[in-house]
C-alpha cells in the first residue's frame, strides 16, 4: 500500500506539472490566474518591511524569486497529495465508466484550487485594497481538466502495467501451469525431453512496449512543453537584461555637452564613466513586489481621475494622453531599499505629462491635500498635492527615447522628484484626490510615508560598485595602481532635487579631506559625477572614503544606518592597494 501511495504522489506531480504548465501558458497568453504568482504576492504582502529589507539587502530580486519558486514547489506538492486521494476514489468508480472518473479527477482539484485561491485573493484585497484579477476563478478551470485527464491516462496506464506484473509473479499462475504439464504427460505416458526446470517454468509474457504512435505524441508533447517554457520563461523569470529587441536596439538619446576644456572628465581616462551617466533601459534597476512582469493592454487601458475633484471623475485613454503637451526631464530613482555601496539607483530621460496639467482639467478641490495613485498590480501609494503639483512630477510614458517597458510601468508610471523610488508608481491606473494622508502599500509595513532622498554619495572606482547600471565597461579602469602615477577616484553623489554643491574625498580613512571636483548634472533632479586626481605616495593599503553636501547645506552624515524606514546613510569607504 505504501508503495502504491508513492506512485501515485508521483503521477500527481507529473500532472500538476502539466497542469502549472498550462496555466503559465495561459497566464502570459491572456493574464489568467496563476496560483503560485498569487501566493508569493500574498506573501510580499504580509512580510514586514523589516524584514522585507533585509531580505532585497541580502539577496535582491532573488528574494522574490525564490519565494515565487518555493510556491510552485507547494503547489507541486499539493497536487501529489490530491493524486493519493484521488485514486482510491478512481477505483471505486471505475465500474462507472470513464467519463464520471475523469470528472472527479478534474472537479475535486478544481475545487480544492479555488478555495485556495479565493482565500488568497480576499485576503490580497484587503491588504492591498485592490483585485485586478476579474473572473480570476475562471482560469483555474483548464488547468485542473489538463491536471484530470493526464491524472485519468497515468493511473490507467500505471494500474495495467501493476496487473501485468502481478499476473508474472503469481506462484498460482506458475503452478497451475506445471500441473496442466504433468498431467499431459501422464496421460501421454510418455517422458519429457524438456528438463524439468524449464518444464515447470510458465511462459513469461512480453513487457509492454510503446507503440510508435504513443511515442510521436510523447516527443510531440515533450516538444510543445519545451518550446512553451523557452518562449515564456522570460515572462516568469524575467531577468533586468531582457529587453524587446525593438528597445534593446533604440539608440540612447544624446548627453548634453557640458564638459568645459580642461576639466578632470574631459579626460580619456574617464570617458566610459562619463558615457555612463544616463542608465541604458536594460541596466535600470527594478524593484517591485510582482514575479511576472504585468503586461497591460495601451489600447483597452483607462486612467481614471476621481475623489475630490470638481470636474470628475474623469477618464484618459493612452492616446488621449500622449496627445496632451508633454515635458521632457531627466531624473534619478533610486530604491529606498538601497545600501550605500549599492546599485538599486538609475538615472534616464523620461517623457510624459506634467501631473499637475491633468489635476487642473479635473479642478482639484481645496480639502484635498494628497494624491493617490492606484496601479494595475494592486500597489497603491500616496504622495503629497504640494508635491504632486511640482513642475518635474510627471506621468511618463517614455523612457530614454522609447515606449516605457513593461518591467518600468508600460503604459504610463509616475515620476516625482525628490522621493525615493517606492514613491514613483508604475502601471498606473488610477489617480485619487484624497482628505488625508494616506499610507501606500510600503508605508502600511513601516516604511517612510515623507520619503526623502538621503544625502549620499559613492565610490564608483576603485571598486565595483554601479557596475551593473553603467552603460560603458570600466575594466580600462582597474588597472592597477602604482606610487607617484595618476589614478583618478570617481563616483556619483545625489541627494534628490536638493541637488549636489561639493563632495569630498579621503584616502586615509576620514583623517583629512580634499575637494573632488564635480560634473555639471543633467538636471536639479539627477545624480551628479564626482572625480578627484589622485597620485599615491607610498605603497600600501589606502582607505578611500568619500561623503557629500547638497546644496541646502546638509553634509553627508557619518552615522550608519540601515535602509529601513528611511533609506540607508553612513559614508561609502573602499581598500585599494598602492604598488611600489
Amino acid at each position: 500500500m505504501k508503495s502504491k501511495n508513492v506512485r501515485n504522489f508521483i503521477l500527481g506531480l507529473i500532472a500538476g506539472g502539466v497542469a502549472l504548465l498550462v496555466a503559465a501558458v495561459f497566464r502570459v497568453v491572456a493574464g489568467g490566474l496563476f496560483v503560485p504568482e498569487l501566493a508569493s504576492q500574498t506573501l510580499f504582502s504580509l512580510t514586514p518591511g523589516q524584514v522585507e529589507s533585509f531580505s532585497v539587502e541580502t539577496f535582491g530580486s532573488l528574494a522574490k524569486y525564490s519565494a515565487f519558486t518555493m510556491a510552485i514547489i507547494v503547489n507541486l506538492v499539493l497536487y501529489g497529495g490530491l493524486a493519493v486521494l484521488l485514486h482510491k476514489i478512481y477505483t471505486r468508480l471505475a465500474s462507472k465508466g470513464p467519463a464520471v472518473n475523469l470528472l472527479q479527477l478534474s472537479f475535486i482539484p478544481y475545487v480544492v484550487m479555488a478555495a485556495i485561491s479565493a482565500f488568497l485573493l480576499q485576503l490580497n484585497e484587503l491588504l492591498t485594497g485592490s483585485s485586478e484579477i476579474q473572473y480570476a476563478l475562471l482560469f483555474l478551470l483548464l488547468p485542473n481538466v489538463a491536471y484530470g485527464c493526464t491524472l485519468s491516462y497515468l493511473f490507467q496506464r500505471g494500474d495495467n502495467i501493476a496487473k501485468r506484473r502481478r499476473r508474472i509473479d503469481s506462484p498460482h499462475t506458475v503452478a497451475s501451469s506445471a500441473d496442466t504439464d504433468g498431467k499431459e504427460e501422464k496421460a501421454k505416458g510418455k517422458k519429457s525431453d524438456i528438463p524439468a526446470t524449464t518444464a515447470a517454468a510458465a511462459p513469461q509474457p512480453a513487457v509492454p512496449k510503446i507503440s510508435r504512435r504513443q511515442f510521436i505524441s510523447m516527443a510531440a508533447g515533450t516538444a510543445a512543453a519545451a518550446a512553451v517554457f523557452f518562449l515564456a520563461r522570460d515572462f516568469v523569470f524575467h531577468k533586468e537584461s531582457s529587453m524587446p529587441l525593438s528597445i534593446s536596439k533604440t539608440p540612447m538619446p544624446p548627453l548634453p555637452s557640458n564638459i568645459p576644456p580642461g576639466s578632470i572628465f574631459a579626460q580619456q581616462a574617464l570617458a566610459p564613466f562619463v558615457a555612463s551617466e544616463l542608465t541604458p533601459n536594460d541596466k535600470f534597476y527594478r524593484i517591485d513586489t510582482n514575479v511576472i512582469v504585468p503586461s497591460v493592454d495601451a489600447n483597452s487601458w483607462r486612467l481614471n481621475v476621481r475623489g475630490l475633484v470638481k470636474n470628475g471623475p474623469m477618464q484618459f485613454t493612452y492616446d488621449e494622453l500622449k496627445a496632451m503637451p508633454s515635458v521632457s526631464e531627466y531624473a534619478t530613482l533610486e530604491c529606498i531599499s538601497d545600501k550605500i555601496d549599492g546599485d538599486l539607483i538609475s538615472t534616464a530621460h523620461w517623457k510624459g505629462v506634467p501631473l499637475k496639467s491633468i489635476l487642473e482639467k479635473t479642478q482639484v478641490l481645496p480639502e484635498a491635500i494628497y494624491v493617490v495613485f492606484r496601479c494595475y498590480d494592486g500597489y497603491d501609494v500616496g504622495i503629497s498635492l504640494d508635491r504632486g503639483l511640482m513642475d518635474g512630477t510627471i506621468l511618463a510614458y517614455e523612457m530614454n527615447g522609447t515606449p516605457l517597458p513593461p518591467e518600468h510601468g508600460f503604459p504610463v508610471r509616475a515620476i516625482v522628484p525628490g522621493l525615493y523610488g517606492m514613491m514613483n508608481a508604475k502601471w498606473i491606473t488610477d489617480i485619487e484626490l484624497v482628505d488625508n494622508i494616506y499610507m501606500g502599500f510600503w508605508q502600511r509595513r513601516g516604511w517612510a510615508n515623507n520619503a526623502k532622498y538621503q544625502t549620499h554619495s559613492k565610490i564608483v572606482f576603485p571598486g565595483d560598485a554601479l557596475r551593473n547600471r553603467l552603460a560603458e565597461d570600466l575594466s580600462s579602469l582597474n588597472n592597477s595602481v602604482m606610487v607617484g602615477k595618476k589614478s583618478p577616484i570617481a563616483g556619483i553623489a545625489f541627494a534628490g532635487d536638493r541637488g549636489i554643491s561639493k563632495v569630498e574625498v579621503s584616502v586615509d580613512g576620514g583623517n583629512t579631506w580634499q575637494t573632488a571636483s564635480i560634473k555639471d548634472p543633467l538636471s536639479s533632479n539627477s545624480w551628479v559625477l564626482w572625480a578627484l586626481e589622485w597620485i599615491p605616495q607610498n605603497k600600501g593599503k589606502y582607505n578611500i572614503v568619500v561623503r557629500a553636501t547638497d546644496k541646502a547645506g546638509n553634509v553627508q552624515t557619518a552615522e550608519i544606518r540601515d535602509n529601513y524606514p528611511n533609506g540607508a546613510t553612513g559614508y561609502h569607504s573602499v581598500e585599494e592597494n598602492v604598488e611600489a
